[in-house]
């Protein structure tokens, strides 16, 4: 790897659970960070926005919202963190 390409790939620090996995909107696979998660959550149980209201306004299915407001998705809480070396966007 050239000193250029080196230079151009920075440090991210992400959150892991127990086995080392990464989660929450470090996951692979998230869809909303967790500022969106918390919020939707909130709008849940404070505001009394039902499921479909909350899917049609982040863009996600029905079931994700249920899941998420359920706590049977996006309900862990980080174990620690690790460095990953990513591209930069530059």
């Amino acid at each position: 790897m050239s000193n250029t390409q080196q230079a151009e790939r920075m440090k991210r620090y992400v959150a892991i659970n127990e086995k080392g996995r990464r989660v929450g909107e470090n996951h692979h696979r998230a869809n909303l960070s967790d500022e969106q998660v918390d919020r939707i959550r909130d709008l849940h149980e404070d505001h009394d926005l039902s499921y479909q209201q909350l899917a049609k306004m982040y863009n996600v299915s029905k079931q994700t919202i249920a899941s998420i407001c359920q706590y049977a998705r996006r309900a862990q809480t980080p174990f620690g963190f690790k460095t990953l070396e990513v591209d930069s966007d530059v």
